[in-house]
């Protein structure tokens, strides 16, 4: 876009490219979609066929425009981490939603091993369990048939293969890709995510020097869903932002 560098007049769609997280799809972000339509021209990243967060990173930036916002919530936001590092002049704005900037541990690469060993089992392939479903939910939307349902809806499009896959990427440590960051920078989480904690995320803030941190309430591990509004507000705002 020749005005990048501007914030966004009212004729004027910028280019945004939102990434979903592990067993999502782009009915993640289908309310920031709609809700954002009026100044951003949304493109929704496929992320169920690479391997490796650098061929999910050549993916997304084959298909994107040539210079974009960029948004990745959970899995995502290590897949806009790998971006950063790999073509940082092409993006005008980052937002991290709901995500993390550390690296495997052998505990972690251990935990989601474990989960491997669910998506093999005989029978249907029902990714989050219910289990699973109380640590990526806030207390007050564990009944919430919606939200779960859009949940289940998505687990069972993407399937178990999809799953082995996502949970196999290597994530890498994202501290220096801050650092060195200098355009806007949303960092977002949910008052309740118990995966990627607020005092992750306020410290991730802390290492950027053009970090806004929103804690959205009322929310899990699952804001895009769960409190949809506040998130689109909150990545309207970052849009709105002028580009340093």
């Amino acid at each position: 876009m020749d005005d990048a560098d501007a914030a966004p007049s009212s004729r004027e769609r910028q280019p945004l490219v939102l990434i979903p997280g592990l067993l999502n799809d782009a009915d993640l972000w289908r309310d920031q979609v709609s809700a954002l339509g009026d100044i951003a021209a949304c493109q929704v990243a496929d992320t169920s066929q690479g391997e490796t967060l650098e061929a999910l990173a050549e993916s997304v930036l084959a298909t994107a425009p040539p210079r974009f916002s960029l948004a990745g919530f959970s899995m995502g936001g290590y897949v806009a981490q790998e971006i950063m590092r790999r073509a940082p002049d092409r993006i005008t704005r980052l937002a991290l939603l709901d995500t993390s900037l550390r690296a495997d541990t052998p505990e972690r690469l251990a935990a989601r091993r474990a989960l491997d060993r669910t998506a093999v089992l005989p029978g249907k392939f029902h990714g989050f369990g219910d289990r699973l479903l109380g640590a990526y939910l806030a207390p007050s939307h564990l009944k919430d048939e919606v939200i779960i349902g859009r949940i289940r809806a998505m687990t069972a499009r993407l399937g178990a293969e999809t799953f082995l896959r996502q949970n196999g990427i290597e994530r890498k440590d994202g501290v220096a890709v801050l650092r060195a960051l200098s355009c806007p920078l949303l960092i977002l989480c949910g008052a309740h995510d118990s995966l990627t904690p607020v005092a992750d995320h306020r410290a991730m803030a802390a290492l950027a020097p053009h970090a806004t941190l929103v804690i959205v309430p009322d929310s899990g591990h699952m804001t895009p869903l769960e409190n949809p509004q506040a998130v689109t507000q909150a990545l309207r705002s970052w849009l709105e932002m002028p580009v340093v």
